[in-house]
């Protein structure tokens, strides 16, 4: 005997036919009932019309669409979900890279910023360098002594020159010291044409009162006796005499 496929052994499960077929069993059934119910006397033709509707085919075609509007719903959700997740992602990735892009500018000016700096420290220590050099040349050019002699006289004349702009040497300005005065400081020549005019010459290199005082250099003394006031003096006329002291040879 076949099995009752509505039994609780029948291991198969049912199909979608199967359960469409069943709903038009069941549909057939409460047609013939409401059928039987009619009167004698009532017209058959409502009751035909029930018994010949038979929805199976409508519910059927109905699923399929309904199938259909469902699939497009979730394909529509699966390509926005896709499109939403790329957009998520693009603008991830936006962000990472204008992070980035902000983080090597960032880096970028820090590192300029610091060569900057650096390079200002330098200069800094150069000027710095420099004035503490310039300062220790002035304290011993001040502090610098000199012999209280002929070569000492000489040598201290010719670092005031230098610093004057002066030309003259030491073996010019020693000449012509020897043959005006013999090294002697307070030297005076009492028998010449200047001593004859009221002007003899005096010091070391035998100048007269008004060329010393004409020529005189800032920072010496005023006394024409001086030996480094003296022999500045008459260097600084015959630079411009003569263009320097090395460059007399005789009376000047």
């Amino acid at each position: 005997m076949p099995k009752n496929p509505f039994t609780r052994g029948y291991r198969r499960a049912l199909t979608k036919r199967h359960k469409i077929a069943v709903a038009g069993v069941a549909t057939l059934g409460a047609a013939a009932v409401v059928f039987s119910a009619v009167p004698g006397n009532a017209e058959t033709t409502t009751s035909e019309a029930a018994v010949s509707s038979a929805p199976v085919k409508y519910h059927s075609e109905q699923l399929k669409s309904r199938q259909a509007d469902v699939s497009e719903q979730l394909a529509a959700k699966a390509l926005q979900s896709k499109a939403a997740a790329e957009a998520k992602a693009a603008k991830a990735h936006a962000e990472a890279k204008a992070k980035a892009k902000a983080a090597a500018a960032a880096k970028k000016k820090a590192a300029h910023a610091a060569a900057a700096k650096k390079a200002a420290q330098a200069r800094k220590a150069k000027e710095a360098a420099s004035r503490a050099a310039h300062r220790a040349k002035l304290k011993a050019a001040v502090h610098k002594s000199y012999a209280n002699n002929l070569d000492g006289w000489i040598k201290e004349s010719l670092d005031i020159m230098k610093a004057k702009g002066i030309p003259g040497s030491y073996n010019g300005l020693h000449r012509n010291i020897i043959r005006e005065s013999s090294g002697n400081p307070n030297a005076i020549n009492n028998w010449d044409i200047n001593a004859i005019n009221g002007i003899p010459s005096k010091g070391l290199l035998q100048v007269i009162p008004p060329t010393f005082r004409a020529y005189h250099v800032a920072g010496t003394s005023w006394n024409i006796y001086n030996p480094v006031a003296n022999i500045t003096a008459a260097a600084n006329y015959a630079a411009d005499r003569y263009g320097s002291m090395d460059n007399v040879n005789s009376a000047y």
